[in-house]
Protein backbone atom coordinates (compact mmCIF):
# COMPACT_ATOMS: atom_id res chain seq x y z
CA UNK A 1 0.00 0.00 0.00
CA UNK A 2 1.31 3.21 -0.74
CA UNK A 3 1.24 5.99 1.30
CA UNK A 4 -1.18 8.35 -0.24
CA UNK A 5 -3.87 5.42 0.18
CA UNK A 6 -3.39 4.86 3.38
CA UNK A 7 -7.01 5.91 5.26
CA UNK A 8 -6.65 8.37 7.90
CA UNK A 9 -9.62 8.37 10.66
CA UNK A 10 -9.94 10.95 13.39
CA UNK A 11 -8.94 8.95 16.87
CA UNK A 12 -12.14 8.88 18.98
CA UNK A 13 -10.63 9.81 22.54
CA UNK A 14 -13.28 8.63 24.42
CA UNK A 15 -13.72 5.58 23.12
CA UNK A 16 -9.92 5.09 23.53
CA UNK A 17 -9.78 5.88 26.90
CA UNK A 18 -12.79 3.62 27.71
CA UNK A 19 -10.82 0.79 26.17
CA UNK A 20 -7.98 1.88 27.87
CA UNK A 21 -9.73 1.61 31.13
CA UNK A 22 -11.21 -2.03 30.09
CA UNK A 23 -7.43 -3.64 29.63
CA UNK A 24 -6.76 -2.30 32.84
CA UNK A 25 -9.84 -3.86 34.54
CA UNK A 26 -8.38 -7.14 32.70
CA UNK A 27 -5.01 -6.84 33.67
CA UNK A 28 -6.11 -6.41 37.45
CA UNK A 29 -8.51 -9.96 37.05
CA UNK A 30 -5.50 -11.83 34.79
CA UNK A 31 -4.66 -15.08 36.89
CA UNK A 32 -1.00 -15.23 35.49
CA UNK A 33 1.92 -13.43 34.20
CA UNK A 34 0.89 -15.22 30.17
CA UNK A 35 -2.86 -13.81 30.71
CA UNK A 36 -1.42 -10.11 31.89
CA UNK A 37 0.44 -10.12 28.78
CA UNK A 38 -1.61 -11.39 26.40
CA UNK A 39 -4.11 -7.97 27.57
CA UNK A 40 -1.05 -5.92 27.20
CA UNK A 41 -0.73 -7.30 23.53
CA UNK A 42 -3.92 -5.88 23.00
CA UNK A 43 -2.74 -2.33 24.82
CA UNK A 44 -0.29 -2.92 21.70
CA UNK A 45 -2.72 -2.96 18.95
CA UNK A 46 -4.18 0.01 20.44
CA UNK A 47 -1.65 2.24 20.86
CA UNK A 48 -0.26 1.21 17.74
CA UNK A 49 -3.45 2.40 15.64
CA UNK A 50 -3.53 5.66 17.75
CA UNK A 51 -0.12 6.76 16.97
CA UNK A 52 -0.40 5.76 13.30
CA UNK A 53 -3.30 8.01 12.85
CA UNK A 54 -1.51 10.62 14.47
CA UNK A 55 1.02 9.95 12.73
CA UNK A 56 -0.77 10.47 9.74
CA UNK A 57 -2.59 13.64 10.80
CA UNK A 58 0.81 14.92 11.26
CA UNK A 59 2.61 14.23 8.69
CA UNK A 60 0.05 15.74 5.73
CA UNK A 61 -0.02 18.56 8.13
CA UNK A 62 3.79 19.32 8.13
CA UNK A 63 3.69 18.75 4.28
CA UNK A 64 0.95 22.02 4.09
CA UNK A 65 0.82 23.96 6.98
CA UNK A 66 -1.63 25.96 5.20
CA UNK A 67 -4.40 22.88 4.85
CA UNK A 68 -7.07 23.71 6.77
CA UNK A 69 -8.11 20.33 7.63
CA UNK A 70 -5.14 18.72 8.68
CA UNK A 71 -4.30 22.08 10.73
CA UNK A 72 -7.50 21.40 12.67
CA UNK A 73 -6.49 17.70 12.92
CA UNK A 74 -3.21 19.15 14.75
CA UNK A 75 -5.19 21.05 17.07
CA UNK A 76 -7.24 18.35 18.00
CA UNK A 77 -4.46 16.16 18.78
CA UNK A 78 -2.40 19.38 20.45
CA UNK A 79 -5.76 19.32 23.18
CA UNK A 80 -6.42 15.61 23.47
CA UNK A 81 -3.34 13.66 23.61
CA UNK A 82 -1.56 15.05 27.31
CA UNK A 83 -4.81 12.85 28.24
CA UNK A 84 -4.40 9.94 26.58
CA UNK A 85 -0.41 9.76 26.97
CA UNK A 86 -1.95 10.11 30.87
CA UNK A 87 -4.01 7.39 30.81
CA UNK A 88 -1.41 5.22 29.51
CA UNK A 89 0.66 6.21 32.15
CA UNK A 90 -2.11 5.31 34.29
CA UNK A 91 -2.81 1.92 32.58
CA UNK A 92 1.26 1.06 32.53
CA UNK A 93 1.19 1.93 36.22
CA UNK A 94 -1.14 -1.10 36.81
CA UNK A 95 1.12 -3.11 34.39
CA UNK A 96 4.47 -2.05 36.69
CA UNK A 97 2.96 -2.83 40.15
CA UNK A 98 1.59 -6.64 38.90
CA UNK A 99 1.85 -9.09 41.18
CA UNK A 100 4.02 -11.01 38.50
CA UNK A 101 6.34 -8.18 37.53
CA UNK A 102 9.25 -10.87 37.72
CA UNK A 103 7.89 -12.81 35.44
CA UNK A 104 6.62 -9.97 33.24
CA UNK A 105 10.10 -8.71 33.28
CA UNK A 106 11.81 -11.97 31.82
CA UNK A 107 8.67 -11.35 28.92
CA UNK A 108 9.41 -7.40 28.36
CA UNK A 109 13.06 -7.08 29.81
CA UNK A 110 13.78 -4.25 32.57
CA UNK A 111 14.54 -1.56 30.03
CA UNK A 112 10.72 -1.61 29.40
CA UNK A 113 10.01 -1.47 33.63
CA UNK A 114 12.48 1.26 34.35
CA UNK A 115 10.54 3.32 31.53
CA UNK A 116 7.69 2.66 33.16
CA UNK A 117 8.99 4.44 36.43
CA UNK A 118 10.12 7.06 34.54
CA UNK A 119 6.81 7.82 32.91
CA UNK A 120 4.94 7.76 35.87
CA UNK A 121 7.41 10.99 36.98
CA UNK A 122 7.14 12.58 34.25
CA UNK A 123 3.03 13.15 33.55
CA UNK A 124 -0.28 12.97 35.91
CA UNK A 125 -3.29 14.21 35.32
CA UNK A 126 -2.70 17.85 37.47
CA UNK A 127 -0.11 18.96 34.40
CA UNK A 128 -3.06 17.87 31.46
CA UNK A 129 -3.78 22.06 30.72
CA UNK A 130 0.14 22.77 30.80
CA UNK A 131 1.04 20.35 28.66
CA UNK A 132 -1.97 21.67 26.18
CA UNK A 133 -0.45 24.58 26.25
CA UNK A 134 3.00 23.20 25.46
CA UNK A 135 2.10 22.00 22.44
CA UNK A 136 0.22 24.74 21.26
CA UNK A 137 3.40 27.21 21.96
CA UNK A 138 5.55 24.39 20.11
CA UNK A 139 2.79 24.37 17.07
CA UNK A 140 2.83 28.06 17.03
CA UNK A 141 6.70 28.64 16.91
CA UNK A 142 6.81 26.11 14.04
CA UNK A 143 3.97 27.37 11.50
CA UNK A 144 5.70 30.91 12.34
CA UNK A 145 8.84 29.63 11.02
CA UNK A 146 6.73 27.74 8.28
CA UNK A 147 5.19 30.89 7.64
CA UNK A 148 8.64 32.44 6.30
CA UNK A 149 8.52 34.43 2.89
CA UNK A 150 11.38 35.72 1.52
CA UNK A 151 11.95 37.86 -1.39
CA UNK A 152 15.25 36.31 -3.08
CA UNK A 153 16.14 37.21 -6.33
CA UNK A 154 12.47 38.04 -7.65
CA UNK A 155 11.09 34.75 -6.17
CA UNK A 156 9.67 33.66 -2.07
CA UNK A 157 11.99 31.14 -0.31
CA UNK A 158 10.97 29.91 3.10
CA UNK A 159 13.44 29.20 5.24
CA UNK A 160 14.40 25.48 3.78
CA UNK A 161 14.69 26.69 0.26
CA UNK A 162 16.85 29.45 1.64
CA UNK A 163 19.60 27.22 3.08
CA UNK A 164 21.84 26.56 -0.66
CA UNK A 165 22.52 30.58 -0.71
CA UNK A 166 23.57 30.34 3.04
CA UNK A 167 26.59 28.33 2.18
CA UNK A 168 26.94 29.66 -1.28
CA UNK A 169 30.55 29.08 -3.09
CA UNK A 170 30.11 33.13 -3.52
CA UNK A 171 31.15 35.05 -0.26
CA UNK A 172 29.00 38.30 -1.45
CA UNK A 173 26.11 35.96 -1.85
CA UNK A 174 26.23 34.31 1.67
CA UNK A 175 26.06 37.55 3.47
CA UNK A 176 23.03 38.83 1.99
CA UNK A 177 21.52 35.58 2.41
CA UNK A 178 22.26 35.47 5.63
CA UNK A 179 20.83 39.36 6.01
CA UNK A 180 17.70 38.31 4.76
CA UNK A 181 17.26 34.90 6.30
CA UNK A 182 18.39 36.87 9.96
CA UNK A 183 15.80 39.23 8.56
CA UNK A 184 12.80 37.10 9.15
CA UNK A 185 14.03 36.54 12.49
CA UNK A 186 14.63 39.71 13.54
CA UNK A 187 11.06 40.88 11.92
CA UNK A 188 9.64 38.16 14.74
CA UNK A 189 11.73 38.22 17.41
CA UNK A 190 9.74 39.32 20.27
CA UNK A 191 6.78 37.11 18.68
CA UNK A 192 9.80 34.08 18.79
CA UNK A 193 11.13 35.24 22.57
CA UNK A 194 7.39 35.55 24.07
CA UNK A 195 6.41 31.77 22.90
CA UNK A 196 10.04 30.98 24.28
CA UNK A 197 9.22 32.80 27.75
CA UNK A 198 5.98 31.13 27.88
CA UNK A 199 7.41 27.84 26.91
CA UNK A 200 9.95 28.10 29.56
CA UNK A 201 7.40 29.28 32.11
CA UNK A 202 5.15 26.54 31.35
CA UNK A 203 7.56 23.56 31.68
CA UNK A 204 8.89 25.23 35.12
CA UNK A 205 5.59 25.17 36.57
CA UNK A 206 5.13 21.29 35.38
CA UNK A 207 8.11 20.58 37.02
CA UNK A 208 7.33 22.08 40.17
CA UNK A 209 3.96 20.18 40.00
CA UNK A 210 5.84 17.18 39.54
CA UNK A 211 7.59 18.17 43.09
CA UNK A 212 10.84 19.38 41.14
CA UNK A 213 12.57 22.88 41.63
CA UNK A 214 12.78 23.16 38.03
CA UNK A 215 11.90 21.60 35.16
CA UNK A 216 15.03 19.77 33.99
CA UNK A 217 13.96 16.29 36.52
CA UNK A 218 11.31 16.15 34.54
CA UNK A 219 12.72 16.95 30.67
CA UNK A 220 14.77 14.29 31.89
CA UNK A 221 12.33 11.97 32.62
CA UNK A 222 10.78 12.45 29.36
CA UNK A 223 13.83 11.74 27.65
CA UNK A 224 14.01 8.50 29.31
CA UNK A 225 17.15 9.15 30.67
CA UNK A 226 17.15 5.48 32.09
CA UNK A 227 20.93 4.78 32.55
CA UNK A 228 22.85 7.72 33.22
CA UNK A 229 22.28 10.92 35.33
CA UNK A 230 22.79 14.57 34.36
CA UNK A 231 26.27 15.17 36.21
CA UNK A 232 27.14 12.04 33.82
CA UNK A 233 26.47 14.64 31.19
CA UNK A 234 27.95 17.81 32.72
CA UNK A 235 31.31 15.57 32.89
CA UNK A 236 30.37 14.55 29.13
CA UNK A 237 30.60 18.37 28.01
CA UNK A 238 33.78 18.69 30.11
CA UNK A 239 35.40 16.24 28.28
CA UNK A 240 34.12 17.80 25.09
CA UNK A 241 35.58 20.96 26.52
CA UNK A 242 38.95 19.82 26.57
CA UNK A 243 39.69 17.05 24.38
CA UNK A 244 36.82 17.86 21.21
CA UNK A 245 36.96 21.45 21.40
CA UNK A 246 41.10 22.21 20.52
CA UNK A 247 40.83 19.59 17.52
CA UNK A 248 37.62 20.94 15.94
CA UNK A 249 39.46 24.67 15.72
CA UNK A 250 42.67 22.83 14.02
CA UNK A 251 39.55 21.63 11.71
CA UNK A 252 38.06 25.12 11.52
CA UNK A 253 41.72 26.62 11.01
CA UNK A 254 42.18 23.87 8.08
CA UNK A 255 39.06 24.82 6.71
CA UNK A 256 40.04 28.66 6.66
CA UNK A 257 43.39 27.87 5.02
CA UNK A 258 41.96 25.81 2.31
CA UNK A 259 39.23 28.68 1.65
CA UNK A 260 42.15 30.91 1.36
CA UNK A 261 40.52 33.76 4.09
CA UNK A 262 42.02 35.84 6.88
CA UNK A 263 39.10 35.20 9.03
CA UNK A 264 36.11 32.82 9.20
CA UNK A 265 33.13 34.26 10.08
CA UNK A 266 29.54 33.41 10.69
CA UNK A 267 28.55 32.78 7.02
CA UNK A 268 31.77 31.09 6.38
CA UNK A 269 30.63 28.24 9.12
CA UNK A 270 29.12 25.77 6.45
CA UNK A 271 31.13 26.31 3.49
CA UNK A 272 34.64 24.20 3.27
CA UNK A 273 35.71 24.51 -0.34
CA UNK A 274 36.10 27.63 -2.80
CA UNK A 275 34.56 25.98 -5.63
CA UNK A 276 31.52 25.77 -3.42
CA UNK A 277 30.37 22.90 -1.31
CA UNK A 278 29.95 19.59 -2.95
CA UNK A 279 26.11 18.88 -3.67
CA UNK A 280 23.85 15.87 -4.89
CA UNK A 281 23.39 15.40 -8.47
CA UNK A 282 20.18 15.42 -10.05
CA UNK A 283 16.65 15.60 -8.86
CA UNK A 284 15.05 14.62 -6.05
CA UNK A 285 14.13 11.36 -8.15
CA UNK A 286 17.52 11.05 -9.66
CA UNK A 287 18.71 10.84 -5.58
CA UNK A 288 16.52 8.77 -4.33
CA UNK A 289 17.27 6.07 -7.68
CA UNK A 290 21.15 6.69 -5.95
CA UNK A 291 20.12 5.78 -2.96
CA UNK A 292 18.00 2.33 -4.12
CA UNK A 293 21.46 1.43 -5.87
CA UNK A 294 23.38 2.13 -2.99
CA UNK A 295 21.22 0.24 -0.22
CA UNK A 296 21.01 -2.44 -2.57
CA UNK A 297 24.74 -2.92 -2.49
CA UNK A 298 24.97 -2.32 0.79
CA UNK A 299 23.83 -5.19 2.07
CA UNK A 300 20.28 -7.72 1.65
CA UNK A 301 18.72 -6.59 4.23
CA UNK A 302 19.56 -2.53 3.28
CA UNK A 303 18.47 -3.24 -0.15
CA UNK A 304 14.89 -4.80 0.80
CA UNK A 305 14.19 -1.81 3.51
CA UNK A 306 14.82 0.98 0.11
CA UNK A 307 13.06 -1.05 -2.10
CA UNK A 308 10.42 -1.33 0.54
CA UNK A 309 10.60 2.49 0.99
CA UNK A 310 10.34 3.77 -2.86
CA UNK A 311 7.47 0.98 -3.68
CA UNK A 312 5.53 2.76 -1.16
CA UNK A 313 6.64 5.90 -1.92
CA UNK A 314 7.35 6.27 1.98
CA UNK A 315 9.11 10.07 1.42
CA UNK A 316 7.99 13.24 1.11
CA UNK A 317 11.36 15.36 0.41
CA UNK A 318 11.00 18.10 -1.93
CA UNK A 319 11.10 21.34 -0.90
CA UNK A 320 7.70 23.52 -1.47
CA UNK A 321 6.27 26.73 0.15
CA UNK A 322 3.51 26.18 3.01
CA UNK A 323 5.79 23.26 4.04
CA UNK A 324 7.36 22.45 7.60
CA UNK A 325 10.91 23.07 7.86
CA UNK A 326 13.64 20.09 8.91
CA UNK A 327 13.60 16.32 8.21
CA UNK A 328 12.41 13.63 9.99
CA UNK A 329 11.80 9.87 10.57
CA UNK A 330 8.55 8.54 11.82
CA UNK A 331 7.28 4.91 12.12
CA UNK A 332 3.38 3.60 11.17
CA UNK A 333 2.94 1.13 13.54
CA UNK A 334 -0.21 -0.85 11.87
CA UNK A 335 1.79 -0.74 8.12
CA UNK A 336 5.27 -1.81 10.10
CA UNK A 337 7.23 0.84 7.83
CA UNK A 338 8.98 3.96 8.84
CA UNK A 339 7.97 7.23 6.55
CA UNK A 340 10.84 9.79 6.09
CA UNK A 341 9.72 13.89 5.99
CA UNK A 342 12.60 16.09 4.32
CA UNK A 343 12.91 19.47 2.63
CA UNK A 344 15.09 18.46 -0.30
CA UNK A 345 16.67 22.38 -1.49
CA UNK A 346 19.85 21.28 -3.79
CA UNK A 347 22.51 20.81 -1.07
CA UNK A 348 24.69 17.85 0.76
CA UNK A 349 21.97 18.07 3.29
CA UNK A 350 19.78 16.05 0.43
CA UNK A 351 22.26 13.27 0.75
CA UNK A 352 22.18 13.97 4.74
CA UNK A 353 18.49 12.18 4.40
CA UNK A 354 19.65 9.34 2.38
CA UNK A 355 22.05 8.81 4.91
CA UNK A 356 21.01 10.10 8.30
CA UNK A 357 17.37 9.79 8.15
CA UNK A 358 17.32 6.17 6.24
CA UNK A 359 19.55 5.06 9.36
CA UNK A 360 16.88 5.66 11.66
CA UNK A 361 14.36 4.04 9.14
CA UNK A 362 16.64 1.30 8.71
CA UNK A 363 16.43 0.12 11.75
CA UNK A 364 12.37 1.02 12.35
CA UNK A 365 12.01 -1.32 8.84
CA UNK A 366 14.30 -3.74 11.00
CA UNK A 367 12.58 -4.18 13.89
CA UNK A 368 8.81 -3.10 13.41
CA UNK A 369 7.53 -6.73 13.86
CA UNK A 370 9.29 -7.18 17.42
CA UNK A 371 6.78 -8.34 19.34
CA UNK A 372 7.86 -7.03 22.63
CA UNK A 373 6.94 -3.08 22.03
CA UNK A 374 9.06 -1.81 24.37
CA UNK A 375 12.09 -2.85 22.62
CA UNK A 376 11.37 0.10 20.23
CA UNK A 377 10.70 2.98 22.47
CA UNK A 378 14.48 3.94 21.80
CA UNK A 379 16.12 6.36 23.98
CA UNK A 380 17.45 9.43 21.67
CA UNK A 381 20.87 8.80 22.27
CA UNK A 382 20.32 4.83 20.66
CA UNK A 383 18.15 6.19 17.71
CA UNK A 384 20.90 8.89 16.48
CA UNK A 385 23.41 6.12 16.71
CA UNK A 386 21.98 4.04 14.62
CA UNK A 387 21.46 7.07 12.10
CA UNK A 388 24.68 8.94 12.41
CA UNK A 389 26.85 5.95 11.68
CA UNK A 390 24.93 5.18 8.52
CA UNK A 391 26.38 8.46 7.03
CA UNK A 392 29.90 7.15 7.19
CA UNK A 393 29.15 3.66 6.08
CA UNK A 394 27.39 4.67 2.99
CA UNK A 395 30.64 6.46 2.59
CA UNK A 396 31.93 4.08 -0.22
CA UNK A 397 28.63 4.82 -2.65
CA UNK A 398 29.14 8.80 -2.16
CA UNK A 399 29.73 9.17 -6.39
CA UNK A 400 26.65 7.60 -6.85
CA UNK A 401 25.53 10.87 -5.43
CA UNK A 402 27.91 13.31 -5.55
CA UNK A 403 30.15 12.07 -8.79
CA UNK A 404 33.82 13.70 -9.33
CA UNK A 405 32.87 15.33 -6.04
CA UNK A 406 32.42 12.77 -3.73
CA UNK A 407 35.78 12.86 -1.95
CA UNK A 408 35.21 16.75 -1.25
CA UNK A 409 32.12 15.50 0.22
CA UNK A 410 33.82 12.61 2.65
CA UNK A 411 36.21 15.41 3.76
CA UNK A 412 33.35 17.93 4.83
CA UNK A 413 31.18 15.20 5.93
CA UNK A 414 34.15 14.07 8.95
CA UNK A 415 35.30 17.55 9.31
CA UNK A 416 31.28 18.42 10.09
CA UNK A 417 30.74 14.98 12.23
CA UNK A 418 33.74 16.67 14.91
CA UNK A 419 33.01 20.07 15.15
CA UNK A 420 28.89 19.21 15.32
CA UNK A 421 29.72 17.94 19.08
CA UNK A 422 30.74 21.15 20.49
CA UNK A 423 27.92 22.85 19.06
CA UNK A 424 25.51 20.32 20.52
CA UNK A 425 26.47 20.36 23.35
CA UNK A 426 26.71 24.21 23.47
CA UNK A 427 22.91 23.38 23.27
CA UNK A 428 22.62 21.24 25.97
CA UNK A 429 24.41 23.44 28.49
CA UNK A 430 22.07 26.74 27.02
CA UNK A 431 19.09 24.57 27.76
CA UNK A 432 20.24 23.06 31.40
CA UNK A 433 21.34 27.16 32.00
CA UNK A 434 17.87 28.43 30.50
CA UNK A 435 15.63 25.99 33.05
CA UNK A 436 18.22 26.05 36.34
CA UNK A 437 16.93 30.26 35.73
CA UNK A 438 13.69 30.38 34.30
CA UNK A 439 13.51 34.26 35.28
CA UNK A 440 16.07 34.80 32.75
CA UNK A 441 14.64 37.45 30.05
CA UNK A 442 15.29 37.26 26.79
CA UNK A 443 18.59 39.48 26.30
CA UNK A 444 20.17 37.67 29.31
CA UNK A 445 19.50 34.36 27.61
CA UNK A 446 21.10 35.63 24.06
CA UNK A 447 24.00 36.87 27.24
CA UNK A 448 24.46 33.16 27.92
CA UNK A 449 24.58 31.60 24.82
CA UNK A 450 27.14 34.23 23.38
CA UNK A 451 29.33 33.14 26.78
CA UNK A 452 28.66 29.40 25.82
CA UNK A 453 30.24 30.40 22.35
CA UNK A 454 33.22 31.61 23.54
CA UNK A 455 33.73 28.14 25.16
CA UNK A 456 32.44 26.00 22.41
CA UNK A 457 33.45 28.19 19.21
CA UNK A 458 35.38 30.17 20.26
CA UNK A 459 36.45 30.92 16.41
CA UNK A 460 32.99 32.34 15.79
CA UNK A 461 32.53 35.78 15.02
CA UNK A 462 29.02 37.51 14.11
CA UNK A 463 30.67 41.11 12.70
CA UNK A 464 28.39 42.64 10.62
CA UNK A 465 24.67 40.98 11.17
CA UNK A 466 23.13 42.54 14.52
CA UNK A 467 20.84 40.23 15.36
CA UNK A 468 23.26 37.14 15.32
CA UNK A 469 25.75 39.40 17.50
CA UNK A 470 23.24 39.78 19.75
CA UNK A 471 23.20 36.21 20.66
CA UNK A 472 20.10 35.61 18.31
CA UNK A 473 21.40 32.11 16.52
CA UNK A 474 20.11 29.74 19.13
CA UNK A 475 15.94 30.96 18.53
CA UNK A 476 16.49 29.01 14.76
CA UNK A 477 16.78 25.80 16.87
CA UNK A 478 13.55 24.34 16.67
CA UNK A 479 14.85 21.45 18.87
CA UNK A 480 15.01 24.17 21.53
CA UNK A 481 11.43 24.83 21.33
CA UNK A 482 9.57 21.66 20.45
CA UNK A 483 11.83 18.92 21.12
CA UNK A 484 13.38 20.23 24.96
CA UNK A 485 16.81 18.80 26.06
CA UNK A 486 17.10 16.73 23.03
CA UNK A 487 20.40 17.54 22.02
CA UNK A 488 22.74 15.70 23.92
CA UNK A 489 22.05 12.27 22.58
CA UNK A 490 23.32 13.83 19.12
CA UNK A 491 26.78 14.21 20.47
CA UNK A 492 26.39 11.04 22.28
CA UNK A 493 25.86 9.49 19.41
CA UNK A 494 27.79 11.33 17.52
CA UNK A 495 30.64 9.84 19.50
CA UNK A 496 29.66 6.65 18.35
CA UNK A 497 29.96 7.82 14.70
CA UNK A 498 33.23 8.72 15.05
CA UNK A 499 33.75 5.04 17.05
CA UNK A 500 32.64 3.23 13.91
CA UNK A 501 34.64 5.53 11.61
CA UNK A 502 37.74 4.61 12.79
CA UNK A 503 36.74 0.85 13.22
CA UNK A 504 35.47 1.16 9.27
CA UNK A 505 39.60 2.08 8.60
CA UNK A 506 40.24 -1.12 9.69
CA UNK A 507 37.79 -3.59 9.04
CA UNK A 508 34.70 -2.55 6.88
CA UNK A 509 32.68 -5.41 7.30
CA UNK A 510 33.68 -5.91 10.97
CA UNK A 511 32.52 -2.47 11.86
CA UNK A 512 29.17 -3.56 10.35
CA UNK A 513 28.89 -6.65 11.67
CA UNK A 514 28.66 -4.72 14.84
CA UNK A 515 26.25 -2.01 13.99
CA UNK A 516 23.95 -4.68 12.50
CA UNK A 517 24.25 -5.61 16.30
CA UNK A 518 23.72 -2.39 17.75
CA UNK A 519 20.64 -2.11 15.29
CA UNK A 520 19.06 -5.17 16.34
CA UNK A 521 19.56 -4.41 19.80
CA UNK A 522 17.27 -1.82 20.02
CA UNK A 523 16.43 -1.13 23.07
CA UNK A 524 16.34 -4.31 24.29
CA UNK A 525 18.97 -3.20 26.59
CA UNK A 526 19.90 -0.02 28.18
CA UNK A 527 22.18 2.39 26.17
CA UNK A 528 24.99 1.70 28.45
CA UNK A 529 24.34 -2.05 27.81
CA UNK A 530 23.77 -1.77 23.84
CA UNK A 531 27.17 0.36 23.71
CA UNK A 532 29.03 -2.46 25.59
CA UNK A 533 27.64 -5.39 23.59
CA UNK A 534 28.34 -3.47 20.31
CA UNK A 535 31.92 -3.65 20.83
CA UNK A 536 32.10 0.55 21.72
CA UNK A 537 33.44 2.56 24.48
CA UNK A 538 30.96 4.30 26.36
CA UNK A 539 30.77 8.12 25.55
CA UNK A 540 30.70 8.74 28.94
CA UNK A 541 33.72 7.17 30.23
CA UNK A 542 36.60 9.06 31.15
CA UNK A 543 39.16 9.12 28.41
CA UNK A 544 36.96 8.30 25.74
CA UNK A 545 36.95 11.34 23.38
CA UNK A 546 40.48 11.81 24.16
CA UNK A 547 41.66 8.42 22.62
CA UNK A 548 39.38 8.95 19.59
CA UNK A 549 40.78 12.21 18.87
CA UNK A 550 43.90 10.96 19.54
CA UNK A 551 43.49 8.32 17.06
CA UNK A 552 41.81 10.79 14.69
CA UNK A 553 44.75 13.18 14.54
CA UNK A 554 47.15 10.41 13.75
CA UNK A 555 44.93 9.46 10.61
CA UNK A 556 45.17 12.86 9.39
Amino acid sequence: MKFSEMQYQRIDFEKVLSELKELEEALANAGSAEEQFAVHQRFYLLQDHVMTQFTLATIRNDINMADDFYSEEKKYYDAELPGYHAAVVSYKHKLFRSRFRAELTEILGPVAFKNMELAEKSVNEALIPLMQEENTLATEYNKLLASASIDWQGEKKNLSLMEPYLRHRDRKIRVEAWQKYTEFFSEHQEKIDDIYDKLVKNRTAQGQKMGYDNYLPLGDCRMMRNCYTRSDMQNFRKQVKEDLVPFAEKLHERRRQRLGLEKLHYYDEDVYFTNGNPAPIGTPEDILAAGLRMYTELSPETARFMKTMCDMELFDVAGRPNKRTGGYMTMLPDYKVPFIFANFNGSSGDADVITHECGHAFQGYLTAADPIREHNDLTMDIAESHSMPMEFFTNPWMELLFGARAEDYRTMQFEDAVTFIPYGTMVDEFQEIVYQNPGLTSHERDAVWLDLEKQYRPHMDYTGNTYLSAGGFWKKQHHIFDLPLYYIDYCLAGTNQLQYKLWMGRDYREAWQSYMKLVKLSASDFFNGVVEKAGLINPFEDGCLRYIIKKLEKDL
